[in-house]
């Protein structure tokens, strides 16, 4: 009776079991058919459109610099134009009512432009209201860096990387990469839009079919979130040995328990 029971417990234990399995912890696979194909990654169809919270970067140049001297951060080229911390001072935030305020132009609606339309916007109030057309401005607008945060089974934290376009997987890279027990099946995007409205977007980034999704590449302020698979809360380890291991310690501790028992 006791070896039956014994014998009984095993099964139950092996069938709650089981090792990760290198097909949930390996990047991009592709399928037999795509494996020899071009790698074809679907870019945004979309221009991003500026929301609240964003910080964006506004230079102006001139033939005659000193004009423009107002418009740009104090002491630029001496403090790093892409550094955090410089950009914190001397960006342009966008407020809760969708505005950046500019030297002397004061406040500016750039709430669902894009960046594209927000240069073209700041260039022609500059012309309109303070210089000739001889002057021969220049107006560059870029966002401040794409910032999102990162939260379970991955590096946690805020990220900033400065570029115009960053991949989920430049941004999991930057952020340290998913933990050998992240689900990298279901990556969760927290996404703002316009409004205040937020949505939940899943992306699997085992499968090379992830590169055509149209949340491949991150937006500013998005919140990247990678859940725990079962075996963490489990105990059981990631690899086959380790969960062996662990069995074998239940086992050996169930059996010592029910011999001392029958002993007694």
């Amino acid at each position: 009776m006791n070896k039956n029971f014994l014998l009984y417990l095993v099964v139950v234990l092996l069938s709650f079991t089981s090792c990760i399995s290198t097909k949930k912890t390996t990047y991009l696979q592709a399928t037999e058919t795509a494996a020899d194909s071009v790698l074809t990654i679907q870019r945004l169809q979309k221009p991003y459109r500026i929301q609240v919270n964003d910080l964006l970067s506004i230079r102006v140049k001139a033939l005659d610099q000193e004009l423009v001297g107002m418009f740009n951060p104090i002491g630029e080229g001496t403090i790093g134009a892409t550094g955090e911390e410089s950009m914190y001072y001397d960006g342009f935030a966008v407020d809760q009512q969708g505005n950046i305020r500019v030297p002397t132009l004061g406040k500016i609606s750039v709430l669902g432009y894009t960046v594209e339309e927000v240069q073209e916007k700041v260039e022609q109030e500059l012309l309109d209201r303070y210089f000739k057309e001889q002057a021969n401005i220049f107006v560059t607008v870029k966002l401040a860096g794409i910032r999102y945060t990162t939260l379970g089974e991955i590096g946690s934290g805020s990220q900033v990387i400065y570029k115009e376009q960053v991949t989920i997987m430049e941004a999991v890279a930057n952020a340290g990469g998913i933990t050998e027990y992240g689900d990298m099946r279901d990556v969760r995007i927290i996404r703002q839009y316009p409004g205040g409205a937020e949505r939940i977007h899943s992306i699997d980034l085992t499968s090379i079919e992830a590169t055509k999704s149209p949340y491949y590449y991150i937006q500013p302020n998005d919140l990247i979130l990678v859940n725990a698979l079962p075996q963490k809360a489990l105990g059981l380890g990631t690899t086959g040995i380790e969960t062996f291991r662990t069995v074998l310690t239940v086992f050996t501790a169930l059996t010592s328990i029910i011999l001392i028992s029958t002993r007694l």
